[in-house]
């Protein structure tokens, strides 16, 4: 790297973005591939705790892979994810276990504590990745992951999707703002690395509101963020909604999402990890927006192209920022 690069690019590459893989080599050496588990968690506004019928947005069988049902145990899901992954991605160093579907810490630290630990038994399982809601973690959970991470790599990922409460209540999350900074802070403060994930082009937030989210995201103890792109997924209360009201709905183009997503980028604290800045669904089951059937690697290889043209970068527009201490745990 050239010195002016080293100074630009603080996460230590060349790429123009803090980006997941280098994150993962750094830690690994190599490539982990993510291995999809479905345990059989709902969620509080599912099962009427908190509320009934889920996001609005939300419809499971868009991530979901074809091996993924809880009527298998944790450990023959993984055993198949990793024979399907093996067979795709052949330089996978070892794998990450991925509780994905629904809330997956919504249940006792002790019920968690046995699942989690199935999963890291099976070999060539290096760490877990938890995918759950900000209002579904406690104290209990966050001494049993604190405990587990400092064997194994540990990632909590929370739903946040927007920093607006306003939106948060229209599209039925069932938890505030201040409830995801509190998870994410407690979290974080205990040593064990934390994610977020936000959707762009939520009805009813403007491009200003959404640009404006990135000041706050940066000031989160966030070690990475998933960001996507609003889809309309059939089975969803909001595809209901649409298709009464497409009037409410901005749906952004792939070219303003990704100039978009540049702007946004820009305004990014540096030292944060973007693990995604799109969001893929069955083909069948997107309403909106309609991108055509642009690959992964293809989308990737656009936006980097289009870093260059701008000549641009992660954080150019505030300059050096870094996390708080995360006890060498990014």
């Amino acid at each position: 790297m050239s010195q002016r690069e080293r100074e630009i690019f603080p996460w230590g590459d060349t790429r123009r973005f803090n980006s997941y893989p280098a994150h993962i080599k750094r830690i690994f050496g190599g490539r982990i591939q993510k291995v999809s588990i479905d345990a059989g968690f709902t969620c509080p506004n599912r099962d009427g705790s908190k509320g009934t019928g889920g996001c609005t947005y939300c419809n499971n069988d868009a991530f979901n892979p074809s091996y993924c049902t809880p009527l298998k145990s944790i450990s023959a899901q993984i055993a198949e994810g990793v024979e399907f992954h093996r067979n795709r991605y052949r330089r996978a160093a070892g794998y990450l276990a991925y509780f994905q579907a629904y809330s997956n810490t919504y249940e006792t630290a002790h019920k968690l504590g046995e699942m989690y630990r199935e999963a890291l038994e099976v070999p060539g399982i290096r760490g877990i990745v938890i995918g759950t809601r900000p209002d579904c973690i406690d104290d209990a959970i966050i001494e049993l992951l604190r405990g587990i991470s400092e064997r194994y790599y540990v990632i909590v990922e929370f739903g946040v999707e927007s920093c607006n409460d306003k939106t948060l209540e229209r599209i039925n999350r069932g938890h505030t703002f201040a409830e995801a900074v509190d998870a994410i802070q407690r979290t974080a403060g205990a040593g064990i690395r934390t994610g977020a994930h936000f959707i762009f082009g939520l009805p009813g937030e403007s491009r200003e509101e959404m640009l404006g989210s990135a000041r706050v995201i940066s000031a989160l103890p966030l070690t990475s963020v998933k960001f996507h792109q609003l889809q309309i997924i059939d089975g969803t209360a909001m595809a209901a909604e649409y298709r009464q009201h497409p009037e409410r709905f901005v749906m952004f183009t792939f070219g303003e999402y990704m100039e978009f997503f540049i702007d946004f980028l820009e305004r990014l604290n540096p030292a944060i990890i973007v693990e995604r800045f799109t969001g893929e669904a069955p083909p069948h089951l997107v309403i909106a927006p309609r991108w055509g059937r642009k690959r992964t690697d293809e989308i990737m290889n656009l936006f980097e192209e289009r870093l260059v043209e701008r000549d641009t970068w992660q954080g150019r527009l505030i300059g050096e920022a870094k996390l708080p201490d995360m006890g060498g745990r990014q």
